[in-house]
């Protein structure tokens, strides 16, 4: 809510700007006139230039934004050079010089005449739109700017929308009291430029944290696929599930194929930013085949268990028709990085195509809110059948063997498969409840135990002598960031009183990129044999990659315990706890 106040208060702070004067007593003088004959219509063509404009600065971001990694560079240039512009009000006149002559003689074109019908106060509009969007531009500049890092989504849209209706309630004002806000919008110049500059001036540092990369994941947490710590509190308060992970359901499969419903025809696959093992495919390319589209992100603990199932579908049917999707959509930033997506899903031994969705515009156009999240098509195009979190995978597969059947595949194999994952991939364990996924940094975090937090400071934190159920806490030199916690020098320690089969733990080195040795111990001893399969039986590992590590596996998850990881060196970064 507040950056959409900020952004109507910029719309309404452009008037003040020096370059938007020369139009202004032109307008003013006509404010005793009909506002329906001459301010609407005025209103009407400023609206309309800045359609156009904002939907140049669209396209544009749209291909900054497939240009990836290189793409937000520019993108942090552009920013910059946003800033200079508020900063030194000159530089930005010569920016902007071509489309305020312009504007200039067009308003000056149509200045001829007391009574402008409604065509011409039309018109006028648009002149005042073009030289209103330059004096703009830095402004709007940044909002759009930041559209483009962030991907066109509905707050970008909402960003946009709260803009121009600042700059409209500027100049509808300016309508209908006159000439005495003209007047007042001069003497007020002063202040509205040094308002300009200290904006500028923000912008600068922020671009120097973000390229020092000391935004600490800024692009996870504008993604919409991200929920905050007070989202995540009223969802809890009023019932609802964590949509990033629902519930598994654990119902008897009882043999019975699931009601196929139809549920609209499959939305487009067009807002990948690239592909991996297929050139990209679209919902027309894949009219007559069954299409499987399974979102997922690669340090999912509940995805990468579904995973085994997935491509077991994979292999056992393509040849009858078959098409799976893996629709990669990131939840920590370092997720949106194409090499570690293309690494890790060669470990995992995918085959089969791979929509990255950095963007959510995939996500967002099937109105996705789970991962993993499994859509069936048939042949048609047509959505069937959707299945959230783990489990009911005989079902699933049922729901396959029938779409095959409806596209015409000659004897589709009935059998169910039998998949039993390894390692993470491993089903979780049933008896009775689990401790919750547990997110590090301060955006989502919960029962943190440590005395004296802070936020993005080193802090050197002690680590109370007992802990309670579910609560964790640290030892050592650390800084809380918004998504992860950072170890500014070793050793450090992370405890975990837990309750649970399996414990996992999302990390990956620092900057440098070097490996971090760790050391886990289970109730303070060694885990022997119910060390993790990134640990050996002395609890020892490497951190090596950002993803999900097993630290511990027990036989069952009877008993509360208490883990503990330290970190031989510094620099590790670590992001959520997640049980089975």
């Amino acid at each position: 809510m507040l950056i959409l106040i900020l952004a109507y208060l910029g719309g309404v702070l452009t008037i003040a700007s020096p370059c938007i004067l020369p139009v202004l007593p032109f307008v003013f003088a006509r404010s005793d006139q009909s506002f329906a004959r001459t301010g609407l219509p005025l209103l009407a063509g400023m609206a309309l230039t800045f359609t156009l404009v904002a939907t140049l600065a669209a396209v544009g971001g749209g291909w900054v934004v497939q240009a990836n990694q290189y793409g937000r560079w520019l993108a942090l240039i552009l920013m910059a050079i946003f800033g200079i512009t508020l900063l030194f009000p000159r530089i930005g006149e010569r920016l902007m010089h071509p489309l305020v002559s312009a504007g200039n003689r067009m308003t000056d074109a149509l200045s001829v005449g007391r009574k402008p019908k409604i065509g011409t106060s039309f018109l006028l509009g648009i002149a005042t739109g073009l030289l209103w969007a330059p004096c703009a531009g830095p402004i709007l500049g940044l909002v759009l700017t930041g559209a483009a890092l962030q991907g066109a989504n509905v707050g970008s849209t909402l960003l946009l929308l709260a803009y121009a209706a600042g700059a409209v309630t500027s100049l509808t004002l300016a309508l209908l009291i006159g000439g005495k806000v003209f007047t007042a919008m001069k003497k007020s110049l002063g202040a509205g430029e040094w308002i300009r500059r200290g904006i500028g001036a923000a912008m600068l540092l922020g671009v120097v944290a973000i390229s020092l990369g000391l935004d600490t994941g800024i692009l996870a947490r504008i993604s919409t696929a991200s929920t905050g710590g007070i989202e995540q509190t009223l969802l809890k308060k009023f019932g609802v599930n964590d949509p990033a992970n629902p519930e598994t359901t654990a119902a008897a499969d009882n043999g019975a194929l699931p009601t196929l419903a139809d549920l609209g025809p499959m939305p487009s696959l067009d807002g990948a930013v690239q592909w991996l093992n297929s050139p990209p495919l679209t919902a027309a390319s894949l009219r007559g085949k069954v299409v499987l589209v399974d979102f997922w992100t690669y340090s999912c603990i509940n995805c990468l268990r579904a995973l085994p199932y997935v491509k077991a579908w994979a292999d056992k049917y393509r040849s009858q028709g078959l098409v799976v999707i893996g629709v990669h959509a990131p939840e920590f930033a370092f997720e949106r990085d194409i090499d570690n997506v293309t690494k890790e899903s060669k470990k995992l031994g995918i085959d089969y195509p791979i929509a990255i969705d950095n963007d959510y515009k995939i996500w967002r156009a099937f109105n996705n809110q789970y991962w993993p999240a499994h859509y069936f098509i048939d042949a048609k195009g047509e959505i069937r059948h959707t299945h959230f979190g783990e489990g009911e995978y005989a079902q699933s597969e049922r729901v396959i063997q029938e779409l095959l059947r409806e596209a015409g595949a000659k004897n589709v194999d009935t059998s169910i498969s039998q998949v039993q994952g390894k390692g993470v991939e491993q089903a979780p364990g049933l008896e009775g409840s689990i401790s919750p996924e547990t997110y590090l940094g301060y955006m989502r975090t919960e029962n943190f135990a440590s005395d004296n937090a802070a936020s993005d400071v080193a802090v050197n934190y002690k680590a109370p002598a007992t802990l309670d159920l579910n609560a964790w806490a640290l030892d050592g030199n650390w800084t809380i960031n918004d998504e992860k916690i950072q170890l500014n020098s070793a050793p450090g320690r992370i405890l975990y009183q837990f309750h649970a089969r399996d414990l996992h733990l999302v990390l990956g080195p620092g900057k440098d990129g070097k490996a971090v040795r760790f050391k886990v111990l289970l109730d303070g001893k060694v885990p022997g044999a119910m060390h993790g399969s990134d640990t050996n039986a002395d609890g020892e590992g490497v951190v090596t990659d950002q993803r999900l590590y097993q630290l511990i596996r027990q036989k069952d998850n009877s008993g509360n315990h208490t883990f503990s990881i330290e970190f031989l060196n510094g620099g590790v970064n670590a992001y959520a706890f997640t049980f089975g």
